[in-house]
């Protein structure tokens, strides 16, 4: 794994105040699913502010989050394909299966992701107050494969950062790229 903590975290003047460049993490590109009963790429790009919008994504937050991400993906049938990270909340590109809807797949990711968090960094529930790692709402937007993707890419790529360094450059390994016979 590749892991750049991207700039010092401080404002970044082209964002504008309080925009913050903490760092970065890309798993490759998407995939067609193949399923006994069908094949299919859904895409999804979540936003997951912290709770109380406070400023704890930190370099060192940040690569702990793309490890307990990493280990998810290997547990449930969830890819992220690009995680991008300002101070107070975290943008998720992520591909799953037909089975898991969108809320299932945020439930788990922020559950798991915000029990690790508090386990490996204690530091963390004083700063938010003895309270939960993140808010109990999300940002959730449908990707096409060959529209927005690389668009949504872009974004998430130009969050806080005026030099995009990828954290992670993974290769999926559960899925074949084939495209399907028409």
């Amino acid at each position: 794994m590749t892991v750049d903590p991207g700039v010092d975290p401080g404002v970044d003047p082209g964002k504008g105040e309080g925009a913050i460049a903490i760092g970065w993490f890309h798993g490759g590109m998407s995939q067609f699913l193949r399923k006994t009963h069908n094949v299919s790429v859904l895409l999804y790009h979540f936003v997951c502010p912290t709770k109380y919008r406070r400023a704890v994504l930190t370099v060192e937050v940040d690569e702990a989050l793309v490890q307990i991400c990493t280990a998810l993906a290997d547990r449930y049938e969830i890819e992220f394909l690009e995680i991008g990270a300002d101070r107070n909340h975290v943008h998720f590109l992520i591909q799953s299966v037909p089975t898991y809807s969108p809320t299932q797949i945020i439930r788990t990711i922020k559950s798991i992701t915000a029990r690790e968090l508090f386990a490996r960094m204690p530091h963390l529930k004083k700063a938010l107050w003895g309270s939960a790692f993140w808010s109990g709402g999300f940002f959730v937007h449908t990707v096409g494969r060959f529209g927005s993707e690389s668009g949504v890419r872009r974004y998430i790529a130009a969050q806080g950062v005026p030099d995009y360094q990828p954290l992670y450059e993974g290769q999926m390994s559960l899925f074949d790229q084939d495209v399907p016979d028409a």
